[in-house]
């Protein structure tokens, strides 16, 4: 599947830019901003004279013009259940065409133990709630990231392709 022409990407939760630094290397032409809570992070973030960095919560930033792609990566598992629809109307309004969501996966909602913490980590169908909350979205694609992958050994999560119509 070919996603098409990607201009401009807006990564919610970039932490130290990984992600960023990745999809900049295919996409060296495109505009780049990110969203980050976390200070420290927002400043390596700053770094990068090409990226745009919004230092807030997801929950006060406010897009300034829809992007071609809006991604989220491990951002999801951390919010709140009740707070989600709210995140999820902050990824649609600032996505003109595609959104990507990089998270851990449970096809019913379970609250997982995080570091010792209680109400700090959910695994859920955060896609399958965004389509079923936003009929504009097709799913155009979704995967696997296995932890034991020789040439990118990542997290185990899944990941989800969804465009708008």
């Amino acid at each position: 599947m070919s996603a098409g022409p990607v201009t401009s990407v807006l990564e919610l939760g970039a932490n130290a830019g990984l992600n960023m630094q990745a999809l900049h290397s295919l996409l060296p032409t495109a505009e780049f901003a990110a969203v980050e809570i976390n200070h420290k992070a927002a400043g390596e973030l700053r770094r990068f004279d090409w990226l745009t960095v919004h230092e807030s919560s997801i929950f006060e930033f406010q897009p300034h013009a829809p992007v071609d792609l809006v991604l989220t990566s491990g951002l999801l598992i951390h919010i709140n259940p009740p707070k989600l629809p709210d995140v999820y109307r902050i990824l649609h309004a600032a996505s003109r065409r595609f959104i990507c969501l990089i998270e851990y996966y449970n096809p019913t909602p379970v609250e997982v133990p995080y570091r010792g913490e209680r109400e700090k980590l959910f695994k859920r169908d955060f896609a399958g709630e965004l389509l079923d909350a936003y009929p504009d979205l097709r799913l155009c694609a979704y995967g696997f990231q296995y932890h034991r992958d020789a040439n990118f050994p990542v997290d185990d999560a899944t990941w989800f392709l969804m465009e708008k119509r």
